[in-house]
């Protein structure tokens, strides 16, 4: 079995070492050198380009290099093939770490404290404790579920809302349009941590964020396509929410004549919150070509009708 492996961004030669590891038997092609195209069986990608997986006739799945796969399904030449999102420790530990900054540097004031610099100003805003500020965890699948748990760890009044009811330890929980209003009137700082599908799609709006408590804070590490932009910079300029930490936008990478970059109260990542190490990705993947090779169910299987 050959598998293509693809990535922009990602190190082919770690990726390659660590399969190697575990199935040294294992055929890799590292693209644009991949051989002979019918010999290709499953792909391990991320942001193939178009076309390209469609052109490999005996390929059986597809294993993302990502968590989330609403990029790959917009493309219209993907294959009816098994496609399997990463599930990851490295994964999970990164986006708990880089939600858990992102709330510390709020609940210490830091925002406050850069604006103040930019304009040279010296004023102290005493620490409260870390109960003091309130949390919303939007989206309680394996990511969010570990950033909530995290976050009340430290000491921070945690909830978290997703469209089923999930129990967390430490966690206030929330679920459904019956549970959304609460969540959000009692979330200090939002964070986004949802899947884009058709229901959260362009679902942070003027409605919903006006729903959060003034002088709210947002975290968006979910997809960029639930973001209305405009509604964001409104609530900003208004005064109705005081920053936002965006990681992910509608177009990446961000063009350059956007109003984000230069905006006072938004702070940008490049799409960087959380990522795999092939160290610790490299077994789930193993893991899935061997079920391959014995006819086995795969895991981690995208549902495609809800697009996670």
């Amino acid at each position: 079995m050959a598998l293509l492996f693809f990535s922009e961004d990602d190190d082919p030669v770690a990726w390659s070492a660590a399969l190697r590891a575990r199935l040294p038997d294992l055929d890799i092609r590292i693209w644009p050198v991949i051989g002979s195209p019918d010999e290709i069986e499953a792909a391990l990608v991320w942001l193939p380009p178009p076309g390209l997986l469609a052109s490999l006739p005996r390929l059986r799945a597809i294993f993302s290099l990502g968590a989330g796969v609403d990029a790959m399904l917009r493309d219209p030449t993907l294959p009816d093939l098994p496609l399997c999102r990463m599930v990851d420790p490295s994964l999970t530990a990164t986006m708990a770490e880089y939600v858990l900054a992102c709330v510390l540097w709020y609940h210490r004031q830091f925002d406050l404290y850069a604006r103040q610099q930019a304009e040279r100003r010296w004023k102290l805003y005493l620490p409260a404790p870390a109960v003091a500020t309130r949390v919303g965890v939007m989206g309680l699948g394996v990511l969010g579920s570990a950033t909530a748990t995290a976050l009340a760890a430290h000491g921070f009044s945690v909830r978290g809302w997703s469209r089923t009811q999930r129990d967390v330890a430490g966690v206030a929980c929330f679920a459904g349009a019956a549970g959304l209003e609460a969540f959000l009137a009692g979330s200090d700082i939002l964070v986004c941590l949802l899947p884009l599908t058709p229901d959260t799609e362009d679902l942070l709006d003027a409605a919903l964020l006006g729903r959060l408590p003034e002088g709210a804070r947002l975290i968006q590490v979910g997809r960029g396509r639930q973001l209305v932009e405009a509604d964001l910079l409104a609530a900003l300029d208004a005064g109705r929410l005081a920053h936002a930490t965006l990681d992910v936008v509608r177009e990446e990478p961000l063009p350059p004549a956007h109003p984000f970059w230069t905006h006072p109260r938004i702070r940008l990542t490049p799409h960087a919150a959380s990522y795999c190490q092939p160290a610790t990705g490299a077994a789930s993947v193993a893991e899935n070509i061997r079920r391959l090779r014995d006819g086995r169910p795969l895991l981690h299987v995208v549902d495609r009708r809800r697009g996670y």
